[in-house]
């Protein structure tokens, strides 16, 4: 089943793309569909301050079952809660003279104050260069316990000498936040974010009432069937499903409607975050570090887990989240792009990679 917003081609033209070749970025959503790569795939393309939508598949398909997808179904996230929740409540601290890039993670979390771990500063918990682990199965531990075993944790390698992905950093950073701005998480990103952007199904601990809109991730064997509603993390889930590095329930909408803050002719002129933030996040922080170019939170062009495909401009950054979502913006050309999917609903094995590498160059090649 399908479902396209692209009303006629005068509306593709208006946002600048050819519509002759703008179906190819369809197409390529199709096709993996069909291919089995996941259930389904909504789209949502903003430019020019307009927007186009495309949906096709399922959102559930457990061998028992089939639902249709829809423009507001709604997506674990995983980690574009970093670059969604977390990423620009700490440019509002910095924004608002609370927080520095420089400040020691020891001034805010008990547990860093010796020699290495004292280095560890924001800055490098952004840009994944603290060398703290990727990841570690938490999944018996509480809140509490959590922040405690990371903090306990040894160093993969020094600090500020190489990049290795870690959503370690992020638990902490939502910790971090929750202590300067003296709420939880959630509450925080539905006061400043949320609400102020109009992100109606955005949120943690989705409401039972919406879990029929969302589409379910992974089988899980405690439970008995796929996960809906509760977050595919493990860690997350620990925490209570409110976490920095994952959490976040969302439809392509609301994405969409974060990602034009990043464009300078975002529709209603949203303006959360200063220019000079956003301009400190999308530029390279990471020159003389080996292992990728990050800016804060943002994957860069070129970058290993960099989702934007081959013709985007150099200038593009974006994120990508473990159970199929991805966020790409590039500001050259003004278009941001949402693609989410459920492909961990086939299990872990399916991959996303090369759709998302084909729908965005099927985008810039539309660009007329």
């Amino acid at each position: 089943m399908s479902r396209a917003e692209l009303l006629d081609a005068e509306a593709a033209e208006t946002m600048g793309f050819a519509p002759e070749r703008l179906r190819f970025a369809w197409e390529a959503v199709r096709e993996a569909v069909e291919a089995g790569e996941t259930p389904g795939a909504v789209a949502i393309v903003s430019r020019r301050g307009m927007r186009l939508r495309y949906a096709y598949g399922c959102s559930v398909d457990d061998g028992s079952q089939q639902a249709p997808i829809s423009f507001d179904t709604i997506y674990d996230c995983a980690s574009l809660t970093k670059i969604a929740v977390t990423l620009p409540l700490l440019l509002l601290l910095i924004d608002r003279g609370r927080l520095l890039l420089s400040d020691p993670l020891f001034r805010y979390i008990p547990g860093f104050d010796d020699p290495v771990k004292r280095q560890i500063n924001v800055l490098q918990l952004l840009t994944h260069t603290s060398g703290l682990a990727p990841f570690f199965d938490m999944s018996g531990l509480d809140r509490n316990g959590i922040i405690d075993f990371i903090s306990q944790s040894e160093l993969r390698s020094a600090p500020g000498t190489k990049i290795e992905y870690s959503d370690c950093g992020f638990i902490l950073l939502g910790a971090l936040i929750e202590k300067l701005m003296d709420m939880t998480l959630d509450e925080a990103a539905e006061r400043e974010l949320f609400r102020p952007l109009g992100m109606a199904d955005a949120g943690f601990l989705p409401h039972p009432g919406k879990y029929a809109r969302i589409a379910p991730t992974e089988y899980d064997a405690d439970i008995g069937a796929c996960l809906r509603g509760i977050v595919h993390d493990p860690n997350a889930r620990a925490m209570g499903g409110i976490s920095g590095h994952a959490g976040l329930f969302a439809a392509a909408d609301d994405l969409i409607r974060y990602a034009e803050l990043w464009l300078r002719d975002a529709p209603g002129g949203q303006r959360l975050l200063s220019q000079a933030a956003m301009r400190a996040a999308i530029s390279c922080r990471t020159a003389s570090v080996p292992g990728g170019r990050r800016g804060l939170g943002w994957a860069l062009k070129g970058d290993p887990l960099d989702p934007s495909g081959d013709w985007l401009s150099a200038d593009t950054f974006g994120h990508t989240g473990f159970t199929g979502t991805s966020l790409v913006i590039d500001p050259i050309s003004g278009l941001a792009a949402v693609l989410l999917t459920n492909r961990v609903h086939y299990g872990r094995d399916v991959s996303v990679v090369r759709l998302r590498a084909r729908f965005h160059n099927a985008l810039a090649a539309a660009l007329a």
